[in-house]
């Protein structure tokens, strides 16, 4: 006689099924909870969202300047970063840089740039002061061109306009949209425009022209200086972008490590320099900051402003040529170095731009901080006539 089956639910509690109880898979389970509960912590997805942003961007960017790179552009590590990384936030990528690690990689770059400083590049700062004028009646020849071509052509109103031609003033047009009828989405992509063109524009057309950036000589770049060294002045180059951030230095993160780094090489305290990889992802990572600029800006205001974008950049530009070119003829400065500090773009990506050219920084960081502060001082100046012929025109 065949055996009696057993019920399905004895069956299911008796030995040949041992492996499905409880009890059992429970105890098989223990060692792994601890990893899983590590994995399952709570982190929250917006946090997962930007980590995974910044990982595209920093990729995109990678890819972009190192296929730049191997064509022999000049600076084409920021060419290739910057143009990839607007590409993909144009096509709606989440491209991003976090604040923080902004700040870390602008303090890398200005060690970087104040490590080809020598005594006798801190000689030849009592020729700045020329050209250095010159930059300031080109900057106010940009502002009122620029602005008039966009309030003749595209219909801008006044102040709009204004903002929108003025170089690097991003921040101020911001500022004074909150009290002001300005067309801020406007203005944001023209400037941003005219960045990204700089940025990619210039290298280009450094290699178009065959024209080469004279090295600047540095002892940094034959003796790397010992680790202690190093630590020096690391320490205090970041001890000083803190402080002219605290004090609310225009770029202070960038000008404050330039600073400190000139200093130092430049009367022969040290001979440390930082390596070569490190100054190269700072500059890729800085070069995706520019391009991530774009990111969040609709195709249709992009088609929408891309005409007031590049006539303004063509008008802005054809300027600061012809007054790169008197400076050129008048004061026998290098041509490179002259057309980057005179470039109507904003001052950090200008000064990567010359670390990536090997230009000499204090020249091209004293005409953009020089700059910079006319420009801030003018635009309040300018705003008020404007806004107060519009007052009468209504």
């Amino acid at each position: 006689m065949a055996p009696a089956r057993l019920p399905a639910c004895e069956a299911r509690r008796g030995k040949p099924h041992e492996a499905h109880h409880p009890s059992r898979s429970r105890a098989l389970l223990s060692p792994l909870r601890p990893w899983r509960a590590l994995l399952n912590r709570s982190i929250p997805a917006s946090r997962r969202r930007r980590v995974w942003s910044f990982a595209e961007t920093m990729l995109v960017a990678a890819v972009g300047g190192a296929a730049f790179e191997a064509t022999g552009l000049p600076a084409g590590l920021v060419a290739g970063s910057v143009l990839a990384v607007a590409a993909m936030a144009v096509l709606g990528r989440p491209m991003m840089m976090p604040a923080n690690l902004t700040r870390a990689v602008l303090v890398i770059v200005g060690i970087a740039l104040g490590s080809v400083i020598t005594p006798s590049t801190i000689a030849g700062l009592a020729a700045y002061p020329q050209s250095i004028a010159l930059l300031l009646v080109a900057s106010l020849a940009i502002m009122l061109c620029t602005g008039y071509y966009l309030r003749a052509v595209h219909g801008w109103s006044g102040l709009s306009a204004l903002l929108g031609a003025s170089p690097g003033a991003l921040a101020q047009a911001i500022a004074l949209s909150i009290e002001n009828d300005v067309d801020i989405v406007g203005v944001t992509v023209v400037q941003t425009m005219r960045l990204v063109f700089l940025a990619a524009g210039l290298p280009i057309a450094f290699a178009l022209f065959g024209m080469s950036a004279p090295v600047v000589a540095s002892s940094a770049a034959v003796h790397a200086g010992s680790l202690l060294d190093l630590a020096f002045l690391c320490s205090l180059s970041t001890l000083a972008a803190v402080l002219l951030y605290k004090i609310g230095f225009p770029g202070g993160w960038l000008f404050g490590a330039m600073i400190a780094s000139a200093t130092l090489h430049g009367f022969g305290l040290t001979e440390a320099q930082l390596p070569r990889w490190i100054s190269a992802a700072a500059v890729v990572a800085l070069g995706a900051v520019t391009g991530s600029r774009l990111a969040g800006t609709a195709p249709r205001l992009l088609i929408r402003y891309f005409a007031a974008g590049c006539g303004s950049f063509a008008v802005s530009t054809a300027i600061a040529a012809a007054f790169v070119l008197l400076a050129v003829y008048t004061f026998r400065v290098p041509v490179t170095d002259t057309a980057v500090a005179f470039a109507p773009g904003a001052q950090e990506t200008m000064m990567l731009l010359a670390l990536a050219l090997r230009l000499d920084p204090v020249f091209v960081g004293a005409h953009h901080i020089a700059r910079y502060f006319f420009v801030s001082v003018m635009i309040p100046v300018l705003a008020a006539a404007v806004t107060r012929r519009e007052r009468r025109k209504s």
